[in-house]
């Protein structure tokens, strides 16, 4: 009886790991810019398939290093498609699977209140303002703010008022709520994060180049190919993109024509030589936040 006893319970153990083996799950490497949707479609997804989703916040160039790195991750969710391009170059998507969520139109972003009266991008290079951007280097946000600049004549006016580069999009945004910069130039959607803390000033359509949109992709390392699959499907379905709606983003391309009419959507964008020159006299420092 007893050995029978012992048995039984390393019957019972084996069955519960191999359950656990089985169990199906999808490592999600999520740009910053995504986090509260996400996080919800995330839950809802877990809700209703039983798939456990684990989320990895990130800059989409940080994220797109770890899969290189690591040789990990199911989907790829960057903020921008210059990334997607990017991964595609180094052959760590199946670009073929690539969707579109949403759009992200560039702003101005104050703390609530807009203590300094920020009204145009011209104000952000006036005396005494302190200025955040993303990380032109690993985040898309940062990227976008620079050639805002450069297309508008206003990359030396401004950019010895930028004093912080933000690691994510996420991070960057903290720096206004939290009241340590006068602006940020960032993404529309980013005052709804936090209305209570956070204001967004529009950009003039004149002065809008390009607009951004957040794509969705499989890295050639994910797990399970299907199920990658499926939840594109659910992200970009109408119930998965209410969600993004829910929290402020723009899901209708016809909308996100509305804020610029005359702005390229998605494309590419390359830093320019000048940039670099005016960070080599003038190095923001990078934010501490964990």
């Amino acid at each position: 009886m007893k050995k029978l006893f012992i048995l039984l319970l390393l019957l019972l153990a084996f069955c519960a790991c191999s359950r656990k083996t089985n169990e199906k799950s999808l490592l999600i490497m999520c740009g910053s810019a995504n986090r509260p949707p996400m996080r919800e479609i995330a839950d809802l997804y877990e809700r209703e398939t039983g798939v456990t989703v684990q989320l990895l916040y990130g800059s989409g160039g940080g994220l797109l290093a770890q899969i290189a790195l690591t040789r990990k991750g199911d989907i790829y969710l960057p903020g921008s498609p210059d990334y997607i391009v990017k991964a595609r170059k180094k052959h760590l998507i199946f670009p073929e699977s690539t969707k579109r969520v949403c759009y992200l139109i560039p702003a101005i972003i104050t703390p609530k209140g807009n203590p300094r009266g920020i009204k145009t991008l011209q104000d952000l290079g006036k005396s005494g303002i302190k200025i955040a951007i993303g990380n032109p280097d690993t985040v898309c946000m940062g990227s976008y703010a620079i050639e805002l600049l450069e297309k508008n004549n206003l990359l030396n006016q401004v950019m010895k008022n930028v004093a912080v580069y933000g690691g994510s999009c996420s991070k960057t945004a903290n720096l206004a709520a939290l009241n340590k910069v006068d602006a940020i130039i960032g993404w529309r959607v980013l005052h709804f994060w936090n209305p209570e803390t956070m204001q967004y000033i529009p950009i003039e359509k004149k002065s809008l180049t390009r607009i951004s949109y957040v794509p969705i992709s499989i890295p050639i390392y994910a797990r399970d190919r299907k199920e990658a699959q499926k939840f594109i499907d659910f992200v970009v379905s109408e119930k998965g993109k209410n969600i993004y709606r829910k929290h402020g983003y723009v899901t209708d391309k016809t909308l996100a024509r509305s804020f610029a009419d005359q702005a390229v959507i998605g494309g590419e964008y390359s830093l320019p030589a000048a940039y670099f020159q005016l960070v080599r006299q003038h190095q923001p420092q990078p934010d501490n936040q964990r």
